[in-house]
Formats: C-alpha cells, structure tokens, sequence
C-alpha cells in the first residue's frame, strides 16, 4: 500500500509560526496544542534529500536526531519520552523497528528479520510495542513484541492486509485498519488479539486510527466523500462526524484539545493543527518539503 508506505513527515515552518499556535492562536478556544514539556517527533528530508527523524520542542528549537544514508520514518514516543521508535532501511535491505534514544543515541534494531515491519506504537505503559509486519502469511499483519524486541507475536492473523496499529489509552484495545472487507476498514481488538471488530462498516476507504488521549473517542482518515477527510467516532464505532475536509494522519495532542493532521490543499503535503471539533486550522509548515505524520510525546525529564 503505497500510501501508507510512503514518506512520513512533520516540519514546522519557523519558531514564531510554532509559538504562536502553541499559545492557543488560529482561533477557536480549547488551549494551546499541548503543555510546554510537550515534545513533538517527525520526519524531514529537508537535508539532502532521503528522509531523517527529528525532533522539536515547544517553543520550536528543531533538532535532528537520525544521520542515516537510509530512509527513516514514522517515529513514536515512549510514554516516559525517553525513547523514539522508528522504521528505517538501514543496513538490513529491508524496513525494520528501530529504538533510539530521545537525543538520538543508542539506535538499535528491534525486529531483525528480512520482512518488511512498519508502523511501530508503544503501549501506554512502555512495556510493548505493536507494529506491521510483511512476514510468515505473505501479508500485512499486525504483531506485538516487548519494547526490547523480544516475544514477538502476530495478533491478526488473517489473509488480508493489516496496518497502523494504535493502542487506547488504558493499553486494552489496539485500533488498525485492515483491508479483510475488500476495503480499508478501522478495527479495533483487544490487545491479545482477540475481538476484533469492524467500526466503520463502509464502501469506502477508511485509515490511519488514532485514540483520543481519554480513550473516549478515535480520530481517522476516509475518502467516504470523494477525497481525504479527518473524521471522528466514539471508540466503539458510533456517533461518526467529519470533522474537515483534505486531510489525513491525525494525531490528538497529549491534551486531547488539538488534533495535528497532514493536507495537501496546498499542493504538497503540509502539516495543520486544529481544535479537536474540527475549527481553527491553522498551517504550521509552509516549506518545499514533504510534511506528514505528526506525533505528541512528553519531553523526558
């Protein structure tokens, strides 16, 4: 799935353009999009061409953290913010979950096998990791292994395509999207892989699953109405309501106030943020660059 795939990025324009919607700016209430400790992960090919894993703080000081020939993406905070899991081509010929450090040191593999693995979530606690994997079934399936990339273990296990896992607040459930009724679909399961259950239930295309910080709720992208859109629903499924139109990988804020999103209304793909009822857009990067897939974390102390 190309898509889902492809680059991921988040690029913050200028300090002051940060700032500015961190102080709540770009109307609509609700706050700023997260605390001052708050640190936000992301992607940019902004040096040279393949894509680097970065991170900014609030006050929008940037720093790059991956120094890699290969391409890296789809970073994700640990819980405590002291450790980033990403995808990487490194070294292996092929996608695998890395761990790093939060200032970039220490990187290490995780997955170590010749499938492609993606997608890497924490579980709220810190003690797992959930991910993608193109291993064993000769598709997509979603596994879980212990945050030091032992006891790894397909959850799905199905002949369709599963991707982007996202655990719930109180690691119980873990959201995906899945392609098992001939389109991409939000499922959600326990977290050993039992129950798994379609939210959607729609002909259309939908993805990228994403848990509001109290559980009460899941941020997705669908094309249900000719093109991308950020919708939201009640975790179990009800209560479904577009919340903009062009826009994809949603991310709430620890806060659960603003939900950052990526849109190419512009004609590449930019990062905006928004008041998590969908008001107050507000374009945060304004570059040459490929910008998506943001993602919260906590600074580490």
């Amino acid at each position: 799935m190309v898509r889902k795939h492809a680059i991921y990025a988040l690029t913050i324009c200028t300090s002051l353009a940060l700032v500015g919607v961190l102080a709540g700016c770009g109307g609509g209430g609700g706050g700023g999009i997260s605390m001052l400790s708050d640190k936000i992960t992301f992607v940019s090919n902004r040096d040279g061409g393949n894509n680097e894993i970065y991170v900014m703080n609030s006050d929008g000081n940037q720093t790059r953290l991956t120094y890699n020939a290969a391409e890296d993406h789809s970073p994700a905070f640990s819980p405590d913010g002291s450790k980033i899991a990403f995808c990487t081509y490194l070294g292996s010929g092929n996608h695998e979950i890395y761990v790093m450090n939060s200032d970039g040191t220490g990187q290490a593999n995780l997955t170590n096998n010749a499938a492609d693995d993606y997608d890497p979530a924490f579980s709220p606690d810190g003690s797992k990791i959930a991910f993608s994997t193109y291993r064993g079934s000769g598709n997509y399936e979603i596994y879980v292994m212990n945050s030091d990339g032992t006891g790894q273990v397909n959850l799905t296990n199905n002949a369709a395509y599963d991707y982007d896992p996202a655990f719930s607040p109180d690691g119980s459930k873990i959201a995906f999207e899945s392609q098992r009724d001939g389109n991409y679909e939000i499922y959600v399961m326990n977290s050993d892989g039992s129950g798994q259950v379609n939210l959607t239930n729609n002909a259309a295309d939908d993805y990228d699953p994403a848990f509001s910080p109290d559980g009460s709720k899941i941020a997705f992208a669908s094309d249900r109405d000719g093109n991308e859109e950020i919708y939201v629903m009640n975790s179990d499924g009800s209560g479904q309501a577009k919340l903009m139109s062009n826009g994809y990988q949603p991310a709430f804020s620890l806060d659960g106030s603003k939900i950052a999103f990526a849109s190419n209304r512009h004609g590449n793909s930019e990062i905006y943020v928004m008041n998590s009822d969908g008001t107050g857009q507000t374009n945060l990067t304004n570059n040459p660059a490929q910008d998506d897939h943001p993602a919260f974390g906590i600074a580490s102390p």
